[in-house]
């Protein structure tokens, strides 16, 4: 008995070591810790927009306009930031995004705090914000394996995404609270003081810079080559194009919740935390089994099995009418679609070039993130003809048949 609690006291602890491993890069710890507290202040401000739209309008078209407004732009305008990433010094640009994205919190806060605050200008300020993540958003993915290095890559990728997801469980929290307190303008105000903490972080960083990339060439053909790779290069077609179809389709289930919340399983906004708060619970459990793996080799079987047990879970979520077999449901929902997410992302870095790892993951962004505004579309749409249960059933299989008809070759990577 003492060896075997020996052995398996060396095996947690060998299994904690695997999964902080990026950790002994000290870069990127302070890319994590920075993130981590912008990250919550992302939530927050979220959380609290949403709210004063609400209370300013009572109208749901203008939650949805804000929040496309907010979208829109990452998959229009993510693969001219692709290019930038792949020219420019990727910290630097990281720097100017955080600051422009707290001046745009600082304004925000400003306009609330002052009391005059209308719609329009939260609309307008909602597609700055995107414009400024188009560029952020694929510089950030691509800036990761220049902290760790491929070696240990999926292993930061698979952190970034439980830091994502925690934040997404303590912001939306904490913005309840002051809300209740104080109201949306200091919630967008500790949001724009969470971005020092990511540009600190950032300056503070010790290791050797990117040096910039001299290019030949226009910006069109900059572009041209990006989307030609991806086109040429089967495995990134295939990932990519299962990503599309699982941000359309399947991950639109999200704009739903509200409805099962109320009108299937008659649980009310408690109800809608709940089930909210599961899928972020899977979500976090997902990205930390993936971190714990020892290297990347035969990710795709991760990534392949995730869109599967996904697609599965959100069949049999959407034939419950049990509240609490629904929460349950939403962990392996949460848990597979982070793992499915987090492995696509690490096989596009894994196969790509460095200096092309821009534009690839601008690609990334765009068929993961920029899609979701057609994807709220779908759902609002198809929930209005057959009903919220049929659509996220239909969501669910479609995904699953065709990740049978083209997704196969992931489980050779």
């Amino acid at each position: 008995m003492p060896t075997s609690f020996s052995d398996s006291t060396s095996e947690v602890r060998s299994r904690l070591r695997d999964l902080a491993r990026s950790f002994h890069h000290r870069d990127y710890s302070l890319f994590f810790s920075g993130q981590l507290i912008s990250l919550i202040g992302t939530w927050m401000q979220q959380t609290a927009q949403s709210w004063l739209v609400y209370r300013l309008t009572s109208s749901s078209l203008n939650l949805g306009l804000v929040g496309f407004a907010g979208q829109f732009p990452v998959f229009l305008l993510a693969i001219f930031g692709g290019v930038l990433a792949d020219r420019l010094n990727r910290r630097s640009v990281i720097i100017g995004t955080q600051a422009a994205s707290m001046i745009q919190a600082a304004l925000l806060a400003w306009l609330t705090l002052a009391g005059h605050v209308q719609v329009w200008e939260i609309v307008a300020l909602a597609a700055a914000l995107g414009v400024v993540n188009a560029v952020d958003i694929p510089t950030r993915q691509a800036f990761v394996v220049e902290l760790v290095g491929k070696e240990d890559l999926h292993n930061a990728i698979a952190l970034n995404s439980s830091m994502f997801n925690s934040a997404r469980i303590l912001g939306p929290s904490v913005a309840g609270v002051l809300l209740a307190a104080v109201g949306e303008g200091w919630c967008f105000a500790i949001n724009a003081i969470s971005y020092l903490a990511v540009i600190y972080c950032l300056l503070r960083m010790g290791g050797p810079a990117r040096k910039t990339i001299a290019v030949t060439g226009s910006m069109g053909d900059r572009l041209r080559e990006g989307f030609v790779y991806a086109w040429r290069t089967r495995e990134v077609r295939t990932i990519l194009g299962l990503l599309a179809v699982s941000s359309v389709i399947g991950m639109s289930y999200v704009v739903l919740m509200p409805v099962f919340a109320e009108e299937i399983l008659h649980s009310g906004p408690r109800g809608l935390g709940a089930l909210m708060a599961a899928t972020g619970c899977g979500s976090l459990m997902g990205a930390l089994v993936l971190a714990s793996r020892q290297e990347s080799r035969g990710i795709g079987r991760f990534a392949y099995f995730g869109v599967l047990c996904f697609g599965g879970t959100l069949i049999l979520f959407a034939l419950s009418s049990s509240f609490w077999l629904s929460v349950a449901l939403l962990v392996p929902v949460g848990f597979c679609m982070i793992v499915s997410m987090a492995a696509a992302n690490t096989m596009l870095q894994t196969i790509c070039p460095d200096e092309l790892r821009g534009r690839v993951m601008a690609l990334y962004s765009m068929m993961f993130m920029g899609m979701a505004p057609f994807g709220a579309l779908y759902a609002g749409g198809m929930a209005h003809l057959f009903g919220a249960p049929m659509t996220v059933a239909v969501g669910g299989a479609t995904v699953v048949v065709v990740l049978g008809l083209f997704g196969r070759r992931l489980l050779t990577i």
